[in-house]
């Protein structure tokens, strides 16, 4: 299986949204700077999804005469981009931000009095699931689930084969715990459709997101979000969701995770969510629907190769 994270993810809505004849001016590079080859009959553009500190970026954009090989660079966020102009001086009448989308706006279900209170966790582990199982051993409330996804295989079999096994006794602590379903790996479209079947979104974050497309994809579907106040989400998840202040102890973030779970199930069975979470959807269907990015991106795309050929 090949890498289908998202970032390839995002690559694919790009070219069902913007129009091929544009697509085949430019030559677009994930992250990575080399990646894919500089093509110098084409627009070249970098599109950072990256965090500024990952050890792979570092020669390239230490290298200020570097930045010269790329016409462009597209930031996923105002965060990505600020820390990159901030740490490498990067060339900012060359940047621009234009963030992710998503293209699932379920119908959002009501809560029925009784019914568990289901919870999905989708990221990878190293993102904070250690956090969340020992939030989820903290829970009082009787009718909280947790559905637990988490896998490196999202990344393919290379990495899978290479990385899975250190997180083999977190994947075994969710079979054990009572409270949690360890699933595995399912493709993002599977888990889109499953989406109408969870209330909250689960995301203890230690990772400093980018962006955070987990996070976009439940808000869109209408699902409660806990989570910290960490890297890009603050950024990606506006005021919507229920922040717990990241911190480095996490055997004390745990403790503060497991009593906003316990808060948020509370609010779910009085009904008090249900006009926010409306609200929440109509937002993100508003400002991340992949129709609007794709208008984004055609009118960036449009401009820039007419600037390099004028």
């Amino acid at each position: 299986m090949q890498p289908r994270g998202g970032t390839e993810l995002q690559f694919e809505f790009l070219r069902k949204h913007v129009d091929s004849k544009i697509l085949d001016k430019v030559q677009i590079c994930t992250s990575i700077p080399g990646k894919v080859p500089l093509d110098p009959n084409k627009v070249n553009i970098l599109w950072q999804k990256n965090s500024y500190d990952q050890p792979n970026l570092q020669e390239f954009f230490g290298n200020k005469e570097r930045h010269k090989e790329y016409d462009w660079y597209v930031f996923n966020s105002h965060w990505n981009y600020e820390k990159f102009r901030y740490y490498f001086d990067i060339p900012t009448d060359r940047s621009v931000v234009i963030k992710n989308g998503v293209t699932h706006f379920p119908e959002i279900k009501p809560y029925q009095k009784g019914d568990p209170i289901k919870l999905i966790f989708q990221p990878t582990p190293w993102r904070g699931l250690d956090v969340l199982l020992g939030a989820m051993q903290l829970v009082t409330h009787p009718l909280v689930q947790l559905d637990v996804y988490s896998s490196t295989q999202v990344y393919g079999d290379a990495f899978k084969q290479a990385n899975e096994s250190q997180y083999e006794e977190l994947y075994e602590q969710a079979r054990q715990l009572p409270n949690v379903n360890y699933i595995g790996y399912k493709p993002n479209e599977y888990i889109i459709e499953q989406m109408p079947n969870y209330r909250m979104f689960a995301y203890p974050s230690t990772w400093e997101e980018t962006f955070c497309i987990s996070a976009v994809e439940c808000m869109a579907a209408g699902l409660i979000v806990l989570t910290t106040n960490f890297g890009a989400l603050y950024e990606t998840c506006s005021e919507w969701p229920i922040y717990i202040n990241y911190e480095k102890d996490r055997i004390h973030l745990a403790k503060s995770f497991a009593y906003a779970i316990d808060v948020a199930a509370k609010q779910i069975e009085e009904g008090v969510m249900t006009e926010h979470l409306q609200a929440q959807q109509n937002f993100y269907k508003r400002f991340y629907h992949w129709e609007k990015k794709g208008r984004e991106w055609t009118q960036f795309l449009t401009g820039a190769i007419h600037d390099k050929y004028k």
